[in-house]
């Protein structure tokens, strides 16, 4: 948070050492208002991009074994136009590189899942996929499949079918 910070106010300082710098090159008299305004609009347009570029860029920084399981785009009322180009701000991905399969049951695993929220750590919890019979579970005691207390979502859980798919 803190370089973010840093890169908005480099930004801004950019911005503003810009418009000087034409000012000076073209011999222009600039009104008194016109450095500050010209460093606030780049602040501000640096904060934009930054928060619509920080999905793409953890996205596409995360191993080939990592799959999204969902990204929801949401609006917020103090950044109005997110209702019009909604912003991915956190997502659901199971890392499938890091599966452990049961040696019994060639159908189950256990992969660890990523909770992936914008400005806060990642979390990670390990869920166990039974692909065979189309079921999952999250927590389970020991951290035994054997032990696990098993659901049934159906075929409409992107989870299960995210990890099923690439398991």
């Amino acid at each position: 948070m803190i370089w973010d910070l840093v890169a908005m106010v480099t930004a801004g300082v950019g911005g503003a050492g810009i418009l000087l710098l034409v000012a000076r090159v073209l011999r222009v008299k600039l009104p008194r208002w016109a450095v500050p305004a010209t460093a606030g609009v780049a602040m501000f347009v640096f904060a934009v991009w930054n928060e619509y570029a920080w999905y793409p860029r953890v996205r596409d920084a995360l191993p080939e074994s990592v799959r999204i399981v969902s990204a929801p785009a949401d609006a917020a009322f103090y950044q109005p136009w997110t209702y019009a180009f909604p912003i991915v701000r956190r997502f659901l991905a199971v890392d499938l590189g890091s599966a452990i399969h049961s040696e019994t049951e060639p159908q189950q695993f256990v992969a660890p899942v990523m909770f992936i929220e914008r400005w806060t750590p990642v979390r990670q919890l390990p869920f166990a996929f039974d692909c065979a019979n189309g079921r999952r579970t999250d927590v389970f005691p020991g951290g035994r499949i054997e032990d696990a207390e098993w659901v049934t979502p159906g075929p409409e859980d992107d989870l299960l079918a995210t990890a099923c798919a690439g398991g």
